[in-house]
């Protein structure tokens, strides 16, 4: 099988370089590329250049309309038939396209999507960062994995159709935040057979500080409720927990204050197996202090998003 590989970029050259070199490496060769930049100041034009010797590429510029759209717009460009999106700022191990094939050969599914792992390379922070992501302990079942909360949809940091599930679906919307999410439940709901690919793991870089994460996890539960609207029911139980751990949260640390220190005993033994399992799987002490400290982060960004959004909803 042969793939259009679509990577929308905005903004980040240093970071695709990376991508593209990842890609150069890949053990299997049937593909193209497709870089889509979407109205960047700062353009990766010299970038794909310098591997337009070594990769079979396309560049491709755009005015801002976001990531959905600019996905869109590589598709409408791409000769093959069967597509794999990829954020600019992830980077592949060399295997990834023959996991890719060979399960796609195995399984014949319409859609897929694909977990994503921290890279030896990658800074203390954005370890800490991508353990809070994936960390059953915290999002990770209800994002997709090994371990489900919730039925898996794919992402589009790591995710793949078929051409006739863009005919049909229309591909991404134009919603700037939970576009990956929305164009997987209308790829459900067309009835497509979609399966998470285990094997096909992207590295996934983020965010790189605390503040800008902050703001994603943020948009990201603002966007669970704004889905809600567009596809009633999608909203779970589940998708509540982190703002009800924010409120869980206060109602503790104020029964700390009037009564005792040990109504924070949850909070701590939460804590201690964050530190604990973050620096066990990442082996290093201080990935596992960081990651208490993401983890909190991305709890309080995504519920505080979350509670934004509902209460808009209620006073609209």
């Amino acid at each position: 099988m042969n793939y259009s590989i679509i990577i929308p970029v905005y903004n980040r050259p240093q970071e695709l370089e990376e991508l593209l070199e990842s890609l150069v490496q890949q053990s299997f060769k049937d593909f193209e590329v497709i870089v889509v930049e979407d109205g960047s100041e700062i353009t990766s034009s010299v970038v794909v250049q310098n591997y337009s010797e070594k990769l079979t590429i396309q560049y491709l510029y755009k005015e801002n309309t976001g990531p959905g759209l600019t996905r869109n717009y590589g598709v409408e460009n791409a000769n093959f038939d069967y597509f794999v999106f990829l954020d600019s700022d992830t980077v592949l191990p060399k295997n990834y396209l023959e996991e890719v094939d060979t399960a796609n050969l195995k399984r014949n599914v319409d859609a897929f999507g694909g977990p994503d792992r921290a890279h030896k390379s990658f800074t203390k922070i954005q370890k800490a960062i991508n353990y809070s992501m994936t960390s059953f302990l915290l999002t990770g079942g209800i994002r997709g994995g090994s371990y489900r909360l919730d039925k898996y949809y794919p992402r589009s940091f790591n995710m793949g159709f078929t051409r006739k599930v863009f005919k049909q679906t229309g591909g991404f919307s134009n919603m700037r935040y939970g576009e990956d999410i929305d164009l997987s439940i209308r790829i459900v709901n067309k009835g497509f057979k979609t399966a998470l690919f285990e094997n096909a793991f992207v590295f996934h870089k983020r965010r790189t500080n605390l503040l800008k994460f902050f703001w994603q996890v943020f948009n990201s539960g603002k966007a669970r409720i704004s889905l809600q609207k567009t596809h009633p029911g999608s909203l779970k139980s589940v998708h509540a927990f982190p703002l009800l751990a924010i409120l869980l949260t206060i109602v503790l640390i104020v029964l700390a204050i009037e009564k005792s220190i040990i109504f924070l005993a949850p909070v701590f033994i939460i804590f201690v197996l964050i530190l604990f399992d973050a620096a066990i799987k990442n082996r290093n002490l201080l990935v596992g202090l960081l990651s208490i400290l993401t983890s909190a982060v991305q709890i309080a960004g995504y519920g505080l998003g979350f509670f934004v959004a509902t209460l808009r909803r209620i006073t609209d």
